[in-house]
């Protein structure tokens, strides 16, 4: 820590929130900024980036509201990456520096998942960084697209490996590193385009908070930083000493490779021990199943493992409609330690494959809430049901083109509410692609897309519903999938029924249909064929016979629920699309 941060002047509660406010919208600016610059649809529609300042020991001051937890959590990550990469080498940050950065073992949350930095000079002293995280659609992988290459051996088949490039040195571009990325990038038009939007956002940002140093001065804004971490650290610190001291433990699965006759790389366990000891807490991964070595489901502790358990504890025990806002930074996370056994699927070692990363933490999170649940129950959703991400790709006139879907999942119910249908999940928050922009800009047809009939599993208040999406070639070309939650199911909770599974189906263009496991390397496919994906419901909340029958109705009108179930589950008869309430009454008692 920085004599900055030790004896930092105090400041008054107004200014600082001042400067918050100023701070903030430096990080909403660049998110709206990059996603206008941006080319491909992963950033400029469905939002999967981060932006983030930081201050110069590389703690995070504040994040764009458009991004993910998955892009902007990491961020502080990528930072000591690049300091231990960069005081290994003997480097320095210099004015007009910009660096590239993707590395899993050094804070980046997977390949694909590029981060530039640009360090912020005042006077000569560095200040802090302007930082941005983006999905990027190819990066020279074994296969076409950045996800779905569930058959990479190690980290050198999951594409181009940055570890803290300069692409800009000191104001003057590297033309190599640029040459070498167009060479060996599919798309490179489109990700290079990406990149250079990233690089554009990060620039306004460090223009932005020079000038807010300019306006107030360092020392209050190194001050007013330094006052709001402290904030948000004690408010997650009281929200954890009003729970009751003690370790809940809870279990959870992930379907792994469910086609390999290795038992080794399926039915993949993950365990969480959380202890809460006063205002802090603990959480221990101990128990968790053995790194898949030649297999990229492995999640590495800093950039992916983290976030989950940092972003779960903080929505859950810091909800925004009941606190409103917090300030988003590095104060969150200091009440919370995780202990993850290395050589484990929560802290691989390298060069251990990460890219199919996704799936497998979001069921990191959705362990760590069913542990959460047994301490604060009216705080929680039941199970989850996951994602899927599909890569599909092509060549047209010797250039290729690629498009990264992602299928939204769906949450358990909750205390007084139903399950959220159709969204994505936990650490998950990409926005849903439109049909008009897929359709307009890649040779697919979406045939198929809505929420999943009679599928709502039962509880008081019911699971939220998966979504049935099925997606035509019109012209040759290819997929890969990366998936999960094909064999468990989301879990019911307090009496609530598990949810169910997903499906993966292929039609060819005669209708035969092919059951495919939620791991697809890259698979080609002809003109007329299509892809089904059934994404899974998650389970529902307390005794499904204690739900109003007049909601267990709508629900039957509505098509979430049959007749059949409406009686079987919930005690409710039905006849001519009305309730029978004597029959009910029979019925329930």
């Amino acid at each position: 820590m920085s004599e900055n941060t030790v004896n930092r002047q105090a400041i008054d509660p107004i200014t600082a929130q001042v400067l918050r406010g100023a701070l903030e919208n430096v990080a909403v600016e660049m998110g709206y900024k990059l996603a206008r610059m941006s080319y491909s649809s992963i950033i400029r529609e469905s939002e999967d980036f981060g932006c983030a300042l930081l201050d110069a020991e590389g703690q995070q001051l504040c994040e764009s509201t458009t991004s993910t937890p998955l892009q902007s959590g990491p961020i502080p990550g990528y930072m000591r990456g690049i300091k231990k990469i960069m005081a290994k080498r003997g480097d320095v940050f210099r004015p007009g520096d910009v660096i590239m950065h993707n590395s899993p073992y050094y804070g980046a949350s997977h390949q694909p998942d590029v981060g530039f930095f640009i360090p912020v000079f005042y006077q000569d002293e560095l200040i802090g960084f302007s930082c941005t995280t983006a999905h990027h659609l190819d990066l020279g992988a074994l296969t076409p697209g950045s996800c779905g290459i569930v058959d990479a051996v190690d980290a050198y088949a999951e594409g181009l490996q940055f570890n803290a490039i300069k692409v800009y040195e000191e104001g003057r571009r590297n033309e190599m590193i640029w040459r070498l990325l167009k060479d060996n990038v599919r798309a490179s038009d489109m990700v290079v385009g990406d990149m250079e939007a990233q690089i554009a956002a990060c620039r306004i940002g460090a223009d932005r908070y020079i000038e807010i140093v300019e306006n107030y001065g360092l020392e209050t804004v190194l001050a007013a930083s330094e006052d709001l971490m402290n904030y948000s650290e004690r408010m997650m610190r009281n929200e954890i000493a009003k729970l009751a001291d003690g370790t809940y433990r809870a279990e959870g699965y992930i379907d792994g490779f469910l086609d390999s006759p290795d038992p080794e790389k399926k039915d993949l366990k993950l365990c969480i021990a959380m202890t809460i000891d006063g205002s802090n807490v603990t959480v221990d991964l101990t128990g968790t199943s053995p790194q898949v070595s030649d297999r990229p489901i492995n999640m590495p502790l800093e950039g992916t493992v983290d976030v989950a358990v940092y972003f779960t504890l903080r929505s859950i025990l810091l909800d925004s409609e009941v606190f409103g806002h917090i300030p988003q930074n590095s104060g969150l996370m200091r009440p919370i330690k995780i202990i993850a056994p290395v050589g484990t699927l929560v802290n691989p070692t390298f060069p251990a494959p990460t890219i199919a990363r996704f799936c497998p933490g979001n069921m990191v999170a959705d362990t760590l809430m069913h542990a959460l649940a047994q301490v604060v129950p009216r705080q929680v959703s039941a199970g989850i049901g996951n994602l899927n991400v599909v890569a599909y790709s092509g060549l047209k006139n010797e250039q290729y083109w690629v498009y990264m879907d992602i299928m939204e999942g769906s949450y358990g119910g909750r205390f007084e509410k139903d399950g959220m249908d159709a969204v994505d999940t936990l650490y998950a928050n990409t926005r849903n692609n439109p049909i008009e922009d897929i359709e307009s800009h890649y040779p697919l047809r979406v045939k198929r897309y809505e929420l999943l009939d009679k599928a709502a599993a039962a509880g008081k208040f019911r699971g939220g519903i998966g979504s049935v999406r099925e997606v035509e070639f019109l012209e040759d070309g290819g997929f890969s999938v990366e998936g999960d939650g094909q064999k468990y199911k989301p879990w019911g909770f307090a009496g609530g029924n598990d949810g169910t599974p997903g499906q993966l189906l292929m039609y060819s263009s005669d209708g035969k249909e092919t059951s495919l496991p939620s791991k697809i390397p890259h698979l080609r496919a002809k003109k007329g064929n299509s892809l089904k994906l059934i994404g899974p419901c998650g389970g529902g909340y307390g005794n499904p016979r204690e739900r109003d029958p007049e909601a267990v109705l709508s629900d039957v009108l509505d098509g979430y629920i049959s007749a059949q179930s409406a009686e079987r589950d919930y005690g409710v008869v039905i006849a001519d699309r009305r309730i029978d309430w004597d029959a009910t009454a029979r019925s329930r008692s």
